[in-house]
């Protein structure tokens, strides 16, 4: 009942050996859970430490400070929601979490930038030495990690290992940095902190602390504990790898509830494609008994659809839920 826990060490060494063994793991995972952790995957210790601390300090100020940087000044999914300011589920109360997201920081000339092209733009950054360089620094090994494991999906399905690439260059990728208070009380199904839901996105890498949280819908419709392990991260599968997969890969539900008396941080890297990647069936996910299930759809398009059905209104900016 428990996910499974890869090594990527061989994947990262740069042998093609160990990286198709390490592919195959991570496509058997994929296509039953959605979910796995991932150990040795080859982020510093010492910049996860600071991202904790920076986070930490953030969600320390007066509630002034961080206004000053809230999500409602952007157009581009970027700065901070209070506690109550989201709901994956209408139906009970907002989830019990606050949040930062930070996206891919504009460059000197960034064409995208200039175009206009949806949820790209900048950042809104905090009045706290050091964050906004930790962040980044951050948000670039995260980055780089998801471009791996993207690698490893392409020769898991068949493709090249390069075959993603072109289309997650400049990508929607979002940072989020997550505190929860301790759940009110007897967790009785009313509220969350974060509930029950699917991620966007292709891929999703969770760094959790200690305190755990995240639990993991099983096939059998029971729910799985997320553990924390040391040293590790948790990855998921999203909802717009399983379309691009032919539903081959799974976006399983996952929900997050504190019950471990104490505050809760976690940091996810939601890592969607680029705005103009081509989100239609991939080679070899289709065939006469299995046709494409789902039309060809621009990846920001299919971000705002699942956007404004999710939150009732028109969006042109990108979100994700919690972890």
């Amino acid at each position: 009942m428990g996910l499974p826990v890869i090594d990527l060490a061989p994947l990262l060494s740069g042998g093609e050996t160990g990286a198709r063994k390490v592919a195959r793991e991570i496509g058997g995972a994929c296509r039953d859970q959605g979910f796995f952790y991932m150990v040795n995957h080859g982020v510093s210790p010492a910049l996860r430490a600071a991202a904790y601390a920076a986070s930490a300090a953030f969600f320390a100020l007066p509630e002034a400070q961080k206004q000053a940087v809230s999500y409602f000044n952007s157009a581009h999914n970027r700065g901070y929601t209070p506690v109550g300011g989201e709901s994956l589920d209408p139906e009970i109360r907002p989830d019990a979490k606050e949040t930062f997201n930070i996206g891919r920081e504009p460059v000197p000339d960034d064409l995208d930038l200039a175009a206009g092209t949806p949820f790209h733009g900048p950042n809104q950054w905090p009045e706290l030495p050091g964050f906004r360089a930790t962040m980044l620094e951050y948000y670039a090994a995260l980055r780089t990690l998801g471009v791996r494991l993207h690698q490893a999906f392409a020769r898991d399905l068949g493709l090249a290992a390069d075959f993603f690439d072109h289309q997650i260059d400049r990508p929607m990728a979002i940072l989020r940095l997550l505190h929860y208070p301790p759940h009110p009380g007897q967790f009785d199904g009313s509220q969350y902190g974060a509930a029950p839901h699917t991620d966007y996105g292709n891929l999703t890498i969770l760094d959790q602390d200690e305190v755990g949280g995240l639990e993991v819908r099983a096939r059998d419709g029971s729910w799985i504990a997320a553990t924390p392990i040391p040293d590790s991260y948790v990855c998921n599968v999203g909802d717009c790898l399983m379309r691009w997969s032919n539903d081959i890969y799974v976006s399983t539900p996952h929900r997050v509830v504190n019950r471990g008396g104490r505050e809760r941080y976690s940091i996810a890297f939601f890592f969607d494609p680029n705005a103009d990647a081509e989100v239609a069936c991939l080679p070899n996910c289709a065939s006469a008994d299995r046709p494409a299930r789902y039309p060809p759809i621009l990846g920001a398009e299919y971000l705002r659809e699942r956007l404004t059905r999710t939150y009732a209104r028109p969006m042109t900016y990108g979100n994700e839920a919690g972890k």
